[in-house]
């Protein structure tokens, strides 16, 4: 019983380090940052944003594999204080979408994201950027 009680405990606390959801963290995939960014998983896809002052790049993957970009579609809004930009991710590879430019980013800046994947219906995504 003591063991099982400290094993949700270091789930949970590494669902905490990993900004993911205790349920999630022993779902048998990893939700974790694999390019330095945040992520965020909407209905089994795993969105991770790299938020640098000149670009914004948009990683997809589903269970750990690549999601293909082509023909997807992504505009973001940035919040950062008062200031409110939108922009336009284009396919960058594989499975990523990129914006180059001059970008506000940092903590305290959020990004709302929406996707549309070819064959699936949009998503909207939020990142609250460190």
């Amino acid at each position: 019983m003591k063991s099982s009680i400290l094993s949700r405990c270091a789930v949970a606390a590494l669902a905490a380090a990993l900004n993911v959801s205790p349920a999630l963290a022993g779902a048998g995939h990893d939700h974790g940052p694999k390019y330095g960014g945040v992520v965020r998983e909407v209905k089994n896809v795993t969105y991770e944003l790299v938020a640098k002052p000149d670009s914004l790049t948009l990683y997809v993957n589903d269970h750990g594999k690549p999601v293909s970009t082509l023909g997807a579609q992504a505009d973001a809004v940035i919040y950062a204080g008062n200031d409110k930009t939108t922009v336009k991710l284009d396919p960058s590879g594989e499975n990523r979408m990129m914006a180059k430019g001059s970008f506000r980013v940092g903590v305290g800046v959020r990004v709302a994201l929406t996707t549309m994947l070819p064959g699936s219906p949009p998503a909207k995504v939020t990142f609250n950027l460190k």
